[in-house]
């Protein structure tokens, strides 16, 4: 029904337009031979009436040029400007266009596709959005390269680890002006996706850290555009990993030496191998020695590992510290005599107290450090231990420290000496006194029980320093 209701009110401008351009034809072009054909007194009525005729055939033409400029040129000029506001972004624009023609179905028609267009933004944005709250949120590092391999997108755990893989801060590294191309270590896991198209997955050793690389292609259609590398952080995961098999091999180790021993003197014994009761009675201390070995051994164990349980058992007190370093320094003066060093104590800003401390406990730790001091230092060396106390903004401490002469620890040693088994060279300790490897792991324990710190400075061939701090709380 519109559709003839618009083409009937076009033919009628049509009839209405053509009239007057008519009338004016007439009275331009037939004007000049009414005075040859007709009388004065006619020809001067028929020039006014064809006059007239000009005037309102004129008149006709101009209105329907103006109806038709506001018909069709005032919306056209509307659709434009709207369409080049949603260019600009104003997805918000509509046309208010009302009219069954033409002009009217585009003007409804381009107000549903702005509609439609703003709904499909702003599912985009909420996307974007969403996926970028995810990026934020996530702990692992995300990488998106281009086929260029540039980096065109990533997260904060991204941002840091590539930035502290060059050794520079992420505001600082001129990101915004220039961007940065694919981590070395990840070149060749991202040239082999690029090539074979497929997820690749490896593990790179960056610095000291070790990272898990899962590596996808990223599609459109049929043409790789690029590649999503997601990076973990692992380096932890393979520590306690080596800690582990670690821990299991020494434990079979430190076991099977006083279990061989045992069989081996005990068969020796059962085959009357030992020809007189001396023998006999030596074979039988031997057993009973490395029995007594394998007890401290498990002990020890039993003691660390309530100790990283959270289990430890210790009763608090008043300690006196500097009346426990002076009874530590006489019970090791005899041995060190023995072995020919010298072994100094010194104790300033007596007396220190610890309101809250386990006596028993303390003692165990000087006593494992200078049993480590002994075995490590040569004779003719000296061994030194402090007491004393310092202050800072946190509040007081008491600090003791035991320093040797000895051997000295690697650099690259010092930071697992205190992990459960580990012996930086096995070859400086001596045989008739090696140690389990967890002395030094359940003193680290029993200091943090007390909520100190214990610390350890060595240089190679002059000697080691353990420092104890213990908060006076």
């Amino acid at each position: 029904m519109s559709f003839w209701r618009s083409l009937v009110g076009k033919l009628w401008i049509t009839i209405i337009c053509l009239v007057g351009c008519v009338l004016i034809f007439l009275g331009l072009f037939l004007l000049p031979y009414i005075d040859t054909n007709f009388a004065a007194a006619e020809s001067s009525d028929i020039k006014r009436l064809f006059t007239y005729t000009c005037i309102v055939g004129f008149l006709l033409t101009t209105f329907f040029a103006l109806f038709l400029f506001t018909k069709i040129t005032q919306p056209m000029q509307q659709l434009i400007q709207a369409a080049d506001a949603i260019r600009k972004g104003r997805y918000d624009m509509r046309v208010s266009v009302v009219s069954s023609d033409e002009i009217g179905a585009l003007a409804t028609t381009f107000n549903h596709m702005a509609a439609e267009m703003e709904s499909t933004i702003r599912s985009l944005n909420a996307e974007k959005n969403h996926l970028s709250s995810v990026l934020r949120s996530m702990t692992d590092a995300v990488l998106t390269f281009n086929r260029d391999g540039e980096i065109i997108l990533t997260n904060p755990p991204g941002q840091q680890t590539v930035a502290s893989w060059r050794g520079v801060k992420w505001e600082d590294s001129g990101h915004e002006e220039g961007r940065f191309g694919v981590p070395k270590p990840l070149q060749p896991l991202f040239e082999q996706v690029m090539q074979s198209g497929e997820d690749a997955g490896a593990k790179v050793h960056v610095k000291q850290g070790v990272w898990s690389v899962q590596m996808a292609p990223l599609y459109t259609d049929d043409m790789i555009r690029g590649a999503v590398a997601v990076l973990r952080d692992v380096t932890e995961e393979e520590r306690l990993e080596k800690v582990r098999a670690d821990f299991v091999a020494n434990v079979s180790h430190e076991i099977r030496t006083p279990l061989s021993m045992m069989q081996g003197y005990s068969e020796a014994l059962l085959d009357g191998m030992a020809g007189s009761p001396e023998e006999t009675e030596e074979l039988i201390q031997v057993i009973h020695d490395e029995s007594l070995r394998m007890g401290r051994l498990v002990k020890d164990l039993l003691d660390l590992t309530r100790m990283e349980a959270g289990h430890v058992d210790i009763d608090r007190s008043t300690v006196q510290v500097d009346e426990l370093v002076e009874r530590v320094h006489r019970k090791f003066a005899v041995r060190s005599k023995e072995r020919g060093l010298a072994l100094e104590c010194r104790i300033t800003g007596a007396p220190l107290l610890l309101p809250a401390a386990d006596e028993d406990r303390l003692e165990q730790v000087l006593t494992n450090l200078l049993d480590n001091a002994f075995r490590h230092t040569p004779g003719g060396k000296h061994i030194y231990m402090h007491a004393g106390r310092t202050a800072d903004e946190q509040g007081a401490s008491i600090i003791i420290r035991i320093r040797d002469e000895g051997v000295g620890i690697p650099s690259e040693d010092l930071p697992y000496i205190f992990e459960r088994f580990y012996k930086a060279d096995k070859a400086r300790v001596r045989g008739e006194e090696s140690g389990t490897g967890l002395g030094l792991a359940i003193v680290r324990n029993i200091v943090e029980a007390h909520h100190g710190t214990i610390t350890a400075e060595s240089v190679i061939g002059q000697g080691s320093e353990f420092t104890i701090t213990l908060p006076v709380k």
